[in-house]
């Protein structure tokens, strides 16, 4: 792997880990210290590895000068000395465990918190994503975002909180939101919705990741916490099909299945198991066996659509979010014709939330595609190229234009 590579690998899978180290002993009241040593030292790795190599242990070669730089800055601030000594006993990241990474994550998840706080300041400190990206994921603007999270940095500062497990009482509403958290980022990575990637594999796999970490602490292993790794795990089992060589989106029903990750699907169908051994059932439940129907088809027309679509009925009741609705509506169209699916999306269209969410207008251009209208599809096609969407998500809606187009003239 070069350099830019291997230190955006790192960024994904260990800045988070490393960010939490420091803070736990900084304090969360120096957050913004500890982002800024460990984006310090992301930045030196970009300029010595190239002409240095990359060294035998790049993630400790990291930790190393993103302590060094938090040192330097500590000596700069005078009521902070006193943190010098145990910021340089500090071992390396790998050797804290993932204690320190999951207090924080926790932490951010905090009760005094608005919810939507907890998810852009987890999203953003542990995830490792930008504010246009938070944005994205939670349909709203980047401007809100930003004061979401100053607001939040601010409580972190003056809330005085450790960077430690809470007690047993208070762990389960924050395993909550975390696991929204993780839900939110791991389709960030397997849907982009900005850039020139389709889909984002390092963070689908920073999802799984600080899912596994939830699953390895009895006190946080809880069944719907096994279920959303299980969902994870069946979903990145077709990221290799998702997109082909030239790095375009290819939709599920035209994927190459033997590309997909068997050892996934089968550890992801061994945790959704695990997780059905109690009466829990969360949406978590509903989405992986949704995801199991997907996995067991070995052809699209093996698919078992009605049942997808009675899952999506028990989705929509435990979250009717607009997005679930949009997506059993195309369960709909696909179970018993396109006519019923473009029915209940038409009523989408009056929701405000999904004013400027590209998948709603691509969704009617592939049923109306479906149902031979190309004209109809061509527009909602167009009407989704107009609004916000990531490059391949773009070029992906010029093709099914052209198919239109191509279409009309062989007919």
């Amino acid at each position: 792997m070069r350099a830019a590579g291997v230190v955006e690998h790192l960024f994904r899978h260990s800045s988070g880990q490393i960010v939490a180290t420091l803070v736990r002993t900084l304090g969360p009241d120096r957050l913004d210290l500890a982002e800024e040593s460990v984006a310090d030292a992301l930045e030196q790795a970009l300029r010595t590895w190239p002409h240095a190599g990359v060294p035998a242990n790049p993630r400790g070669w990291l930790f190393r000068a993103a302590r060094n730089r938090a040192i330097d800055l500590l000596r700069r601030e005078r009521a902070l000395r006193a943190r010098l000594p145990a910021l340089a006993e500090l071992g390396c990241a790998e050797q804290q465990g993932g204690d320190a990474e999951l207090a924080l994550m926790l932490l951010c998840c905090h009760p005094e918190l608005p919810p939507a706080s907890q998810v852009a300041l987890t999203l953003k400190t542990v995830g490792g994503l930008g504010v246009d990206e938070i944005a994205a994921a939670l349909l709203t603007r980047p401007a809100t975002v930003a004061q979401r999270l100053t607001r939040a940095r601010r409580w972190l500062r003056e809330s005085g909180n450790a960077i430690e497990l809470p007690p047993s009482a208070a762990l389960e509403p924050r395993v909550d939101s975390v696991l929204a958290v993780l839900y939110l980022l791991f389709n960030e990575g397997y849907d982009a919705t900005s850039g020139e990637a389709a889909v984002r594999g390092e963070l689908c796999g920073e999802s799984i990741r600080l899912g596994r970490l939830l699953l390895a602490d009895r006190r946080t292993d809880l069944p719907r916490a096994r279920a959303l790794v299980a969902l994870m795990l069946l979903q990145a089992s077709r990221l290799p099909a998702r997109v082909d060589a030239g790095g375009d989106i290819v939709l599920l029903d035209e994927q190459d299945r033997t590309r997909w990750d068997r050892a996934m699907i089968a550890e992801g169908t061994r945790l959704f198991g695990a997780s059905c051994t109690g009466p829990e059932l969360s949406a978590y439940h509903v989405e992986a066996a949704i995801a199991l129907c997907h996995a067991a088809a070995d052809a699209p027309g093996d698919t078992d659509w009605p049942r997808v679509l009675g899952l999506y009925d028990q989705l929509v009741a435990l979250r009717p979010a607009p997005v679930t609705r949009l997506n059993r509506a195309i369960a709909l169209g696909m179970a018993y014709g396109p006519a019923e699916g473009i029915a209940e999306l038409e009523r989408l269209e009056g929701d405000k939330r999904l004013a400027a969410y590209g998948p709603l207008p691509a969704a009617l251009g592939a049923l109306w595609l479906r149902a031979g209208e190309r004209e109809r599809a061509a527009a909602y096609y167009r009407r989704a190229l107009d609004l916000p969407g990531s490059e391949p998500r773009k070029r992906f809606l010029r093709r099914r234009l052209a198919d239109c187009a191509e279409r009309d003239r062989t007919s």
